[in-house]
């Protein structure tokens, strides 16, 4: 289901990596996964509303509210999502009791997760049985994914929504009406969380072999704006104004490793907006330019940019699972050696830097400040790397395509 991959990294052959080295790291990352998702969920099932199932447990109160015709941006300080948003979350959080929501949410994070594992191990090129455990033990031994979990986060329900999504936009089925109606489904599901997927709507667009799938889920979102509109007294672009406020506050007093809280921090609010647009539309830029690519380039370097454009916070760090992807599809290529070599060091680096249960709150003052300094250095060399690699790509193919033509 993958794009057209270039011939320079076409035919993946096995890590070298001492076996029992492997053997090691992976009990070890099977070890934290197993303590990590184990104590998370129960956080998730079990643990008052104030520690565990937060997030979830705000979005049931703002969905609740919406519904039943109560001010929501006005009056909750932790409201960020949009109407559409709100639409979209009322199946999972909208019709049971907050027991059953966390019962329910438990559940289909279990699903999503292993739909998740099984594209990624799939896609990844992996041959071996411990090769597919180490990409299977990527998401599942990640600080992010045990945090996302235990606060009832977004983004373990969307992450492989997103991914299927673009493999499908990939196919040969990719041109038959159905699929890109399936599509436009899928892609509006995503917007759920639009920090998430709007940087993935680039690779959709042009990477894509049709644009209507963007176009109908677009359509679709507006859609569902309006209808969300219909169950509040206030006006909808009021509601817009309102929820714009609200997001604006939030990402002033955010934190962590990305535009918004580095702008916050430097004291610049007001270019807060105007930079995650320069952001996101370099990004687009640049994905047309390479979007014949390699599916994996785009998505390594789309992540990354995901992670850093606009406000999250760690349990968002789960989308680089895709950059650890790329790499190992990387570095397990007919690459030269060098290029193979560091492709594995970064991948290594990337994955300690993201293992559970991380280092900002396990770690005190001032190691933790600068555990996250060396995570963003990690992140910004991977982004290089990948973006060096499409191009190479890129211009090995040109040259392949003018020999043809020569000769």
């Amino acid at each position: 289901m993958i794009g057209a991959i270039p011939d320079v990294h076409s035919h993946p052959k096995r890590l070298t990596l001492p076996r029992a080295w492997s053997i090691a790291a992976l009990i070890g990352m099977a070890v934290l996964a197993a303590g990590w998702l184990s104590y998370e969920f129960w956080r998730l099932l079990f643990q008052p509303g104030v520690m565990g199932a937060v997030d979830l447990l705000l979005r049931y109160d703002e969905v609740h509210r919406w519904f039943a015709g109560l001010p929501v941006y006005s009056e909750l300080r932790t409201a960020t999502y949009p109407p559409a948003s709100l639409v979209l979350l009322w199946p999972l959080v909208g019709w049971l009791d907050p027991v059953g929501t966390r019962w329910l949410w438990a559940a289909t994070t279990i699903l999503a997760l292993g739909w998740l594992v099984w594209l990624l191990v799939r896609e990844s090129a992996a041959r071996t049985r411990m090769e597919k455990a180490f990409i299977a033990l990527l998401p599942l031994s990640a600080y992010a994914t045990g945090a996302a979990i235990g606060n009832g986060q977004l983004i373990v329900h969307v992450m492989p929504v997103i991914l299927m999504v673009l493999l499908m936009l990939r196919s040969e089925r990719a041109r038959l009406w159905q699929w890109k109606v399936l599509a436009a489904g899928l892609l509006l599901v995503s917007l759920v969380k639009p920090t998430l997927a709007a940087p993935f709507f680039w690779t959709a667009l042009f990477a894509a072999s049709s644009p209507w799938p963007v176009i109908l889920a677009g359509g679709g979102y507006a859609a569902l704006t309006l209808l969300a509109a219909q169950f509040q007294p206030s006006p909808l672009p009021l509601l817009l104004r309102e929820w714009l406020a609200r997001s604006e506050q939030t990402a002033i007093g955010s934190s962590g490793a990305n535009l918004h809280a580095w702008l916050a921090a430097l004291g610049l609010v007001d270019w807060i907006p105007v930079a995650s647009l320069v952001v996101l539309l370099a990004l687009g830029a640049w994905v047309y330019r390479y979007r014949h690519a390699d599916l994996w380039l785009l998505l390594g370097v789309t992540s990354i940019v995901t992670n850093l454009w606009s406000y999250h916070l760690w349990y968002d760090d789960l989308v680089l699972v895709l950059a650890g992807v790329s790499l190992f599809r990387l570095a397990s290529s007919e690459a030269p050696d060098g290029e193979r070599f560091l492709a594995r060091g970064l991948l290594v680096a990337l994955v300690v830097s993201g293992l559970a249960p991380g280092g900002l709150y396990l770690l005190p003052p001032p190691w933790n400040g600068f555990y996250v300094v060396l995570q963003t250095i990690v992140r910004a060399a991977v982004l290089v790397y990948l973006v060096e690699q499409t191009r190479r790509a890129k211009r090995y193919s040109s040259n392949r395509r003018l020999s043809a033509v020569m000769t």
